[in-house]
């Protein structure tokens, strides 16, 4: 993806968070088998459901959590493209937005 569409794509995210969608923040998977049962759950959605991966990894636009976790601290995060790195998802993400899938 072209740096201009992530960057259109990211701005659709960011107002679809805005704007109020309900998202999926817990449970956080404590475990591997519960992140792994999440993967599956995200490989069964169409690709280009947009909005289905956002609600079922729980992306939130801040930090969350008693220890205000957000993307830029996760491993998946890659930092000079704001892109969220795992295949499940593969989407442009703001350094401080979360999702439930978040990991060091």
């Amino acid at each position: 993806m072209q740096s201009e569409q992530e960057h259109q794509l990211r701005t659709k995210i960011g107002e679809m968070l805005r704007s109020g969608l309900k998202t999926k923040t817990e449970p956080f998977p404590e475990n591997d088998a519960a992140f792994s049962r999440l993967l599956v759950e995200l490989r069964e959605l169409a690709p280009d459901d947009l909005e289905g991966k956002l609600v079922l990894s729980g992306f939130t636009d801040k930090p969350y959590g008693e220890d205000q976790m957000r993307c830029q601290e996760c491993m998946y995060y890659l930092v000079h493209r704001r892109w969220c790195d795992l295949p499940e998802l593969a989407v442009p993400v703001e350094s401080n937005w979360w999702c439930r899938l978040w990991r060091i």
